[in-house]
C-alpha cells in the first residue's frame, strides 16, 4: 500500500496476525530497505508473538535518495504514516522501531504517535570515528522504553546502557546486524510480549 506524505509517497508492507495484540512498525536506515535481513527476522519472530507488522519505505526512499534530508521533514512524513497505520489498529499498542536512522526516527516521534514502545536497531550513536557527535539525547529523549540491539563492531558506536530501557549489544556483529539475525528477531520478540493487549 502506498502513503501520501508531505514529503512524497510512502510505500508499506503489512503482515497481519489473526486478533492482533500489537501493531509493530518498523523502517530502514538511511541507504537500506525493509528487506534487510534484521528487519525481515524482527517481523517474522513478532508475527510470532502476536504482533500484525507495517514496514514502511520512506517517502525519501521511494523517491529515489539515499539520504533522508531534514529530520523534521522525515519525522513529518513518518507521522502521516503511522497515523494512517494506527487508524487501521486503533486498539492495539503500537511499538515502533527501525534501523539506524530509522531507529533514529522512532525514538525522535515516540511520544507524538503514542508509542508504548521503541525497537532500535543498530542506532547510530555518532558518525564513524566522530564519538563527540553523539546522538544520545535522541535515545533518552524518546519517552518511552527503549529496546537497543547492537553488534559489538558496530563503527557507529554502542550507546550507554543508561541510554535505554534495555541494551544488547551481540557478539561478532557490525552494524548490519546480518551475521546472525534470528538472534536479532528473538530479542525483539521477547522485549514484545511485555506491550501485547
Amino acid at each position: 500500500m502506498e502513503i501520501m506524505t508531505p514529503r512524497g509517497a510512502a510505500r508499506v508492507e503489512v503482515d497481519e496476525v489473526e486478533r492482533a495484540r500489537l501493531l509493530l512498525v518498523l523502517t530502514h536506515g538511511s541507504a537500506g530497505g525493509v528487506d534487510a535481513p534484521d528487519l525481515v527476522a524482527v517481523r517474522d519472530a513478532a508475527l510470532g508473538v502476536g504482533a500484525s507488522v507495517a514496514r514502511v519505505t520512506q517517502a525519501f526512499r521511494v523517491a529515489g535518495a539515499r539520504a533522508p534530508g531534514v529530520a523534521a521533514r522525515q519525522d513529518e512524513a513518518w507521522l502521516v504514516v503511522v497515523d494512517q497505520l494506527r487508524a487501521r489498529w486503533p486498539d492495539v499498542p503500537l511499538v515502533q522501531g527501525g534501523r539506524s536512522n530509522g531507529a533514529r526516527v522512532a525514538c525522535r516521534t515516540a511520544g507524538t504517535v503514542g508509542a508504548v514502545s521503541v525497537v532500535a536497531l543498530a542506532f547510530p550513536l555518532h558518525p564513524p570515528g566522530k564519538p563527540e557527535r553523539s546522538r544520545a539525547e535522541e535515545l533518552r529523549g524518546a519517552g518511552v522504553d527503549v529496546l537497543v540491539v547492537s553488534g559489538d563492531r558496530d563503527p557507529f558506536g554502542i550507546p550507554d546502557p543508561a541510554d535505554a530501557a534495555r541494551l544488547v549489544v551481540l557478539p561478532g556483529e557490525g552494524h548490519d546486524l546480518k551475521k546472525n539475525p534470528a538472534r536479532v528477531g528473538e530479542v525483539v520478540a521477547d522485549w514484545l510480549t511485555r506491550y501485547r493487549k
